[in-house]
């Protein structure tokens, strides 16, 4: 690999030099489309961005920004973030364009044009009003501009030309010197300037692709690096109020990747892997989507700012897991909707079931196989999906959804690939475990699908099916075509049987909101309330300290509680671990109810699965095949 990065780190290193020159062949079809992103004349929040394709010999040119990015599954617009568009000839004389929609310009007379300029706004400051016209990206898909941190994603940046959808890309970004800067994006030289102030660092990708799918961070970083076997890792971390830091969180991520690596076994992976960790401390104009969005060498997080050290490891492991084990899949096994996705016009792939259902099986089961989590754990993890996954539809068919995901009633069920689309992984590995005698797994499949297919070949997406049941048992075909194609829903209960496992009534640990799934807040919109309902009684934090049915809930940790902030608010409460100290203040019939204290893991009563003591043999070999214990 270092000898291929060499040979191609030269050939770009020939065509900056050949390119900056008096060049006879300045054709757009036969250079690099030359961008620039300026982090220092910054105006209003707005970045000015400059694109200079080169000469065309067409009569009209079609630029766009990406209505719909890979990994995400809605329309994201970011087009509607470009503002004071302009296009120029090379005299530096304006000429027309015409705005065709949220993420289109037509140049008409290209054969003039020399280059584009236009100024971008970013995401994040927009999601507390519901964003620019409409719904906002996903805040990890998003961007930021403030003075002491820039996320880019640069598909809400750099664009492209309708004709130029294969061309290579040359990109400066010019930032003050004294901003840190990560990216997996290959770098091909820095300029500072005379007076030192600002440096200017150039980078490559060979296609549009590439650009999308390296972000980047620059700003006011804490980064950390470390090796996981022969992968580089990058921790860059920016806590806007200092309240966490890198190296903090370096010893977990490094005993999470390292088991990773270890269950992923001979897996083909990248040399280096960015982890970008944007803490949002909870302010008007900070994002509200907490989760990641994964890219083959990379992933971008959003979590909270005012999470414990503890819960915030908790929740890097959950999510970073997540995007890490994507280098699987869609990453390295994907069908021709992924591998020549449309930006502008996408179709979706049957599949969501294996991108994302088997990526978040995969993101819990290694945390038991590999040791980092107690087998109870992640009984009640499983248990928590089957539960989720049935307040949806559970009887619509998987690779009907997916396909349609943007429209609805598809697009509300979407959530529903991280719950029964990772049930529908744990089934599938079950079986092949069972077929097999313990010798074939979901893992072992997607590796053998990984070395049928790969990164640079896409499967035929309405075969795969098929495939896979001649590639395994007539069983998993079965289970494909009636509970993932068709609309009968599964009976987990034989499925954990096969295990040897029963459910039973018991205390179970759960969180600050819920109990077993259930909500423990209801609102009351005649009086712009939110107030603790009757389950309250059953959640033994709350109850131990007095909480009862009605209470209404005025603040939290300082923060007055309302509709609008209800979602932030329920997603940090979500997210709190025993050992936090809390303030909550309550209204009780016109009386101030305070509770202030440190938290104590709280529980309630539901069903938890058990070891079956009838359990024969074949199932207790079949559970130890599993679990690996």
């Amino acid at each position: 690999m270092k000898h291929l990065f060499t040979i191609l780190a030269v050939s770009v290193l020939f065509i900056g030099c050949t390119s900056s020159k008096a060049i006879k062949n300045d054709l757009a079809v036969s250079n690099p489309i030359e961008t620039s992103v300026n982090l220092v004349n910054v105006t209003n929040d707005k970045v000015p961005v400059t694109i200079n394709p080169g000469r065309f010999t067409t009569q009209t040119e079609i630029y766009r920004i990406p209505k719909v990015v890979q990994g995400t599954y809605s329309v994201s617009d970011f087009g509607k973030y470009v503002e004071n568009f302009k296009a120029y000839d090379y005299k530096g004389n304006e000429i027309p364009s015409t705005r065709l929609d949220d993420n289109s310009w037509s140049i008409p007379n290209a054969a003039q044009l020399d280059k584009i300029t236009y100024e971008v706004n970013d995401t994040f400051d927009t999601e507390s009003s519901g964003g620019i016209g409409g719904e906002n990206p996903f805040s990890p898909a998003g961007t930021n501009i403030e003075s002491t941190n820039y996320v880019l994603n640069l598909h809400g940046f750099i664009g492209y030309f309708d004709s130029l959808k294969n061309a290579q890309y040359k990109l400066d970004v010019t930032a003050p010197s004294t901003f840190k800067r990560s990216s997996a994006i290959q770098e091909t030289g820095t300029q500072t300037s005379a007076d030192g102030k600002t440096t200017t660092t150039s980078y490559f990708a060979p296609r549009y692709f590439d650009i999308t799918d390296n972000p980047m961070f620059y700003g006011e970083l804490d980064v950390e690096e470390f090796q996981v076997g022969s992968i580089k890792i990058v921790l860059s971390v920016y806590s806007p109020n200092k309240v966490h830091t890198a190296a903090a969180l370096k010893e977990s991520m490094f005993t999470m990747m390292q088991a990773q690596k270890k269950y992923l076994g001979d897996v083909n992976s990248t040399p280096r892997y960015d982890i970008f960790l944007y803490l949002s401390d909870g302010k008007e104009t900070s994002p509200k989507g907490m989760g990641a969005l994964e890219h083959h060498t990379s992933t971008v997080v959003v979590l909270p700012e005012n999470s414990s050290l503890e819960g915030l490891a908790e929740s890097m492991i959950d999510v970073v897991a997540h995007e890490f084990f994507h280098i699987v899949t869609p990453l390295s096994v994907h069908s021709e909707d992924v591998h020549y996705f449309d930006y502008y016009q996408p179709s979706f792939s049957k599949h969501l079931w294996m991108y994302e259902g088997v990526t978040e099986y995969f993101a819990q089961h290694f945390q038991v196989y590999e040791g980092l989590v107690p087998q109870d754990k992640f009984y009640a993890t499983m248990l928590g999906k089957i539960k989720t996954s049935m307040s949806m539809d559970d009887a619509m068919s998987f690779t009907k959804m997916s396909e349609n995901v943007l429209d609805q009633p598809y697009a509300s069920n979407y959530y529903n690939v991280y719950q029964k689309g990772a049930l529908i992984g744990m089934c599938i590995d079950i079986l092949m475990r069972e077929e097999s005698n313990g010798q074939r797994s979901m893992l072992s499949l997607m590796k053998e699908l990984s070395n049928k297919y790969g990164k640079n070949k896409p499967f035929n997406d309405d075969t795969l099916i098929a495939e896979i049941t001649q590639m395994t048992y007539p069983s998993v075909g079965e289970f494909l075509k009636t509970h993932v194609e068709g609309i009968t829903p599964i009976n987990y209960t034989e499925f954990f049987d096969k295990a040897g496992l029963e459910l039973v009534e018991g205390t179970i640990e759960t969180n600050y909101i819920q109990n077993d799934g259930a909500f423990i807040f209801a609102p009351n919109r005649a009086k712009g309330t939110i107030g603790f309902t009757e389950l309250v009684t059953q959640n033994s934090f709350w109850n131990e300290n007095g909480v009862m049915a009605g209470d209404v809930l005025k603040s939290v940790n300082g923060t007055d509680l309302t509709f609008e902030n209800a979602q932030q608010t329920f997603t940090d409460m979500y997210m709190w671990s025993p050992g936090t100290k809390v303030k909550v203040v309550l209204d009780r019939e016109g009386e101030e109810i305070i509770i202030e204290k440190e938290l104590t893991q709280s529980y309630t009563t539901g069903q938890k699965l058990k070891e079956n003591t009838k359990a024969t043999e074949k199932q207790r070999n079949l559970r130890k095949a599993w679990l690996k214990g």
